[in-house]
């Protein structure tokens, strides 16, 4: 694709009126950072699918900076979906419900579904008022890399590609949106994040976890194609495997028994989480071979963090 050049800024403002003229956007949220393009411009979120090289059939995400701006997305609310958006919105959650029919079917990989969400940022808010509309917005990197949790991720992946990257501070959670289907009954959990099953149940406790009988087109990013992965390669464990010669690095929450080339010891899960992808990133800028990621019990947040680090290693 044709270079341009990518307007780095802190001003929501500035950033938002890039792209009420078209423009594709990078901007952080409390996850990770999203690429953003007005929901209804079907020409920017077709620049949005060529600079991540996402493929076609992967839905993408509606992010709003107000709740009224549901009525333009969702042709319909279940009892449960209200009562998700009254406990959780702003936050970390991301509802999938019937959409409209202004909703274009770029955005939507061809479904009748539209995911929808509202971050818990206050940059992202900002950003998101003065665009005045919906933006979909996957996460501002390279299909198939590390999501990007930093503004300078971003750079590494989109320099050239996109039209700005509103810069913000490194994202507080650093896993992607935890996502539920409320399109069916009862509801069905698609992706885990930071708010856990356990969490979603306490408000709407008929909520299901997705089966192997589920299968069909993706609902939500992050089920079908090679996510979160890094150059190097990716193993679960606290050792390294008998007999290798690489350049090995480990995350975690305990010390390691082998000798590392690189390691990050977190104080909690939380911090594992928080720093997961940038580590990856780190570990390609200085060559490691083997990224050994310590399991953690798959309770609250550790359950995203497992299903995203089992995603990397597959």
């Amino acid at each position: 694709m044709k270079e341009i050049s990518t307007i780095k800024t802190t001003d929501p403002k500035e950033a938002a009126r890039l792209l009420i003229r078209g423009g594709v956007v990078a901007f952080p949220t409390e996850t990770v950072y999203g690429l953003g393009a007005a929901i209804f411009d079907e020409a920017a979120i077709q620049r949005v699918f060529e600079a991540k090289g996402r493929p076609g059939d992967n839905p993408l995400i509606a992010h709003i900076g107000d709740v009224g701006q549901i009525d333009l997305l969702a042709s319909e609310l279940s009892t449960s979906a209200d009562r998700l958006i009254e406990a959780f919105f702003p936050g970390p959650l991301t509802i999938v419900v019937k959409k409209t029919e202004a909703v274009p079917a770029i955005a939507t990989a061809g479904l009748a579904t539209i995911g929808i969400r509202m971050p818990n940022s206050e940059l992202a808010l900002a950003f998101l008022r003065a665009c005045g509309t919906p933006i979909v917005a996957p996460s501002a990197n390279i299909s198939g890399r590390p999501s990007p949790t930093t503004w300078q991720a971003v750079r590494d992946d989109l320099d050239g590609r996109i039209d700005c990257i509103l810069q913000g501070e490194p994202t507080e959670i650093g896993l992607e949106s935890t996502v539920v289907d409320c399109s069916v009954e009862p509801p069905v959990l698609l992706r885990r994040g930071a708010i856990s099953i356990e969490t979603l149940q306490s408000v709407v406790p008929e909520i299901r976890e997705a089966e192997l009988g589920d299968e069909g087109p993706a609902r939500s990013p992050g089920l079908k194609h090679k996510h979160y992965s890094p150059r190097a390669t990716v193993a679960i464990g606290t050792s390294l495997p008998l007999g290798f010669a690489g350049r090995a690095a480990f995350i975690g929450t305990s010390m390691p028994r082998d000798v590392f080339a690189e390691s990050r010891i977190a104080a909690s899960v939380e911090e594992y989480a928080a720093n997961l992808f940038e580590f990856f990133r780190e570990c390609d800028r200085r060559g490691i071979d083997l990224i050994v990621c310590e399991a953690v019990p798959e309770t609250g947040i550790g359950a995203a963090l497992m299903d995203r680090i089992r995603r990397a290693a597959e």
